[in-house]
């Protein structure tokens, strides 16, 4: 994760969708992207999937309505956020290890690095056997070798990607306020060219 964390969501067409079902699909994602019925869209669920539905001029009159969201998908902060990203394997087995572990770091009997690294073999372990049993076929995970958390922060910095990160000499600075108008400010007041 970068500095955020947006669902945006997603579509996925199976290769094995039959070849009807995927062209209807297909032309049903069509209209809903098309732009008289994705500016409706992104009004009703908020959710945007064009540049234009953002910078429209009716979002711009509705914008000191919706606490900031507007101005957030025009700034460039928007592009530091991660996308939604790929689907997680077998989601209510990996969110019910996620809980028992942040249990035993609310409770003490762990520390946060020791459920969290408690967390990760756990969800690891049951990434390994749905790869293994292949019973997700191509959309099952596919795991990387275990490595060190150095070998991940040489390869992030080598590709250029902000994350992982290593650990900061001081992880806990004392906190620091930004004036809400000068970070406004610092956004863009008009779409960017394209």
């Amino acid at each position: 994760m970068k500095l955020g964390y947006q669902d945006a969501g997603s579509v996925t067409l199976l290769k094995s969708t039959p070849t009807q079902r995927a062209k209807a699909a297909w032309l049903y994602l069509q209209f809903i992207n098309a732009k008289s019925v994705s500016l409706k869209k992104s009004h009703v669920g908020l959710t945007f999937t064009r540049e234009s539905d953002i910078w429209d001029k009716s979002f711009t009159e509705r914008a000191p309505t919706l606490g900031g969201l507007i101005e957030f998908y025009r700034s460039p902060a928007r592009v530091q956020w991660t996308p939604t990203g790929n689907n997680v394997p077998d989601y209510p087995k990996l969110a019910q290890l996620w809980w028992q572990n942040i249990g035993d770091a609310s409770s003490g009997a762990k520390t946060p690095q020791q459920a969290m690294d408690a967390l990760a073999a756990a969800q690891d372990s049951v990434m390994e056997r749905l790869e293994r049993s292949g019973v997700q076929g191509a959309c099952g995970p596919k795991l990387n070798p275990k490595t060190s958390a150095e070998e991940w922060s040489k390869k992030a910095e080598a590709s250029g990607n902000i994350a992982p990160q290593r650990k900061l000499a001081n992880e806990k600075p004392k906190g620091e306020t930004v004036d809400y108008d000068t970070l406004i400010k610092s956004w863009p007041a008009t779409p960017p060219k394209k």
